[in-house]
């Protein structure tokens, strides 16, 4: 298990994307074309996660991982009801009820772990945040090979304390959320492979990649610059395998700008700017997952009208280089430019 990133026929992993757009059959998509495959169980229940698990074995015998989010501490109740008063004209206009009660929760993070615990995957990965050494532990002990998101080398640092076996280094060009460990922090600028440099200073456990990597030669610059593997999300976005709506995928080559906000969920996120970012992003507490819980009625009204003014469109840097088509082959062609 420890040698499990070095073994990968390509040195290629699904990012866990929540919400839909990573799907079992995208996990073993890439799992046939060499690559690692993930499970995104961030807002499923624990219920969720062990279907999608189950479906993932049926479709494939090799190693796969599932990440977890990790419970942030609770947001200021008052900026929350602000920020809900704000929006209330959006939901007038959509005839859409925003919940007077968001509270924090923990995302199922107990039951999720139970279900590792009682039926281990190959890989477990956590973002937001680092498991309790003793969670770790347990973890470790069921024979999971364990991967915390870091975006500083201060989370590196913490990330290797508690025992994590490698780190997905991910850069401020990622598409997505952030995973700062703090909710407030606000993320790093530090270009991706400038960041591995920084990273690799104070830790010696592998590192994977992840942020704007769209092409072979990104993918290669990574590699050099001391990864052992990379994560691919956006390049994945418009593969036949993937849980993005046809919305989302069009606006990927449609809509031109990335912009990092808290609009939609409260935590710094990487999406294709629209103006529901515009009108709403200055506004927005650092409150998660309080402000998701606020906002989930708009962005299901908007995906239901396919309203790319609205939605939250999550890409990276380097959105206009995905490319529609199987998984596997895209991943094997990325792969063959990467080996020039």
């Amino acid at each position: 298990m420890a040698r499990l990133l070095d073994e990968l026929a390509v040195p290629v992993i699904a990012a866990p994307m929540a919400g839909g757009a990573s799907t079992p059959e995208l996990v073993a998509a890439v799992n046939r074309a060499g690559g690692l495959g993930f499970l995104a169980a961030g807002y499923r229940t624990a219920a969720g996660t062990a279907e999608q698990i189950a479906a993932v074995r049926k479709s494939t015998d090799r190693a796969f991982g599932v990440n977890l989010f990790v419970p942030a501490a609770p947001g200021d109740p008052a900026a929350v009801a602000a920020y809900r008063e704000r929006l209330r004209p959006e939901a007038e206009r959509w005839d859409v009820r925003l919940p007077e009660e968001t509270g924090p929760d923990r995302d199922d993070w107990e039951a999720k772990l139970d279900v590792l615990l009682a039926d281990p995957v190959d890989v477990v990965s956590y973002t937001f945040g680092l498991p309790t050494a003793a969670e770790a532990a347990a973890v470790r002990a069921a024979g999971s090979f364990q991967v915390g998101t870091v975006t500083t080398p201060e989370e590196a640092r913490a990330a290797e304390a508690v025992g994590m076996d490698a780190l997905c280094v991910q850069g401020p060009e990622a598409g997505g959320h952030r995973g700062t460990h703090r909710v407030a922090d606000e993320p790093g600028e530090v270009p991706l492979l400038e960041l591995l440099g920084t990273v690799r200073t104070v830790t010696d456990l592998p590192l994977i990649a992840a942020g704007g990597l769209g092409d072979g030669p990104s993918i290669a610059a990574a590699l050099r610059a001391g990864a052992v593997a990379v994560q691919l999300g956006t390049a994945l976005l418009r593969a036949d395998e993937s849980g993005a709506s046809r919305a989302h995928r069009a606006a990927l080559t449609g809509l031109p700008e990335t912009v990092v906000t808290r609009a939609f969920t409260g935590r710094p996120a990487r999406g294709l700017r629209n103006a529901f970012i515009d009108r709403y992003g200055p506004y927005a507490p650092p409150a998660y997952p309080e402000v998701h819980h606020l906002t989930s009625p708009l962005r299901a009204a908007a995906i239901l009208r396919a309203d790319t003014r609205s939605m939250h469109l999550w890409a990276g840097t380097a959105h206009r280089l995905a490319r529609p088509g199987p998984a596997e082959q895209l991943v094997a062609n990325l792969w063959q430019a990467a080996r020039g």
